[in-house]
């Protein structure tokens, strides 16, 4: 399935606001994210309509099987690449801000060989 950018963005908050609370809701996200109230709700209906996200019966917004690979996967990315450009010297704003850029874009073999030399040789 091939998301743009702001569809993984969008999946990754939801995961990451998940992880801290059950009860994750369009404000939640929005807050989080800086935008509209609108703009999520139309965000979110087009991530149901690709089966990524759920409402239930109380209004939260759930991640489905396949949002959770992806909202993780794409969370994972950002936190080796911030990890790696920070072991490089990379202030940790400026490697926070890269991270979230490159995450969207590299190819899973080249993150798979960063992740392995990250895990062999990088600072933890």
């Amino acid at each position: 399935m091939a998301l743009q950018e702001s569809g993984e963005m969008y999946l990754e908050t939801i995961y990451v606001l998940s992880q801290k609370s059950s009860a994750v809701r369009g404000i939640d996200i929005a807050e989080h994210m800086g935008y509209s109230k609108p703009s999520v709700s139309r965000a979110l209906g087009l991530l149901r309509d690709e089966g990524l996200v759920k409402k239930d019966s109380d209004g939260f917004v759930k991640l489905t099987e396949a949002g959770k690979i992806l909202g993780k996967r794409i969370y994972e990315r950002h936190t080796v690449l911030s990890t790696m450009f920070i072991n490089l010297g990379v202030d940790e704003k400026t490697a926070i801000e890269d991270a979230c850029r490159v995450e969207h874009y590299i190819s899973d073999t080249t993150f798979d060989a960063i992740k392995k030399h990250l895990e062999q040789y990088g600072k933890k």
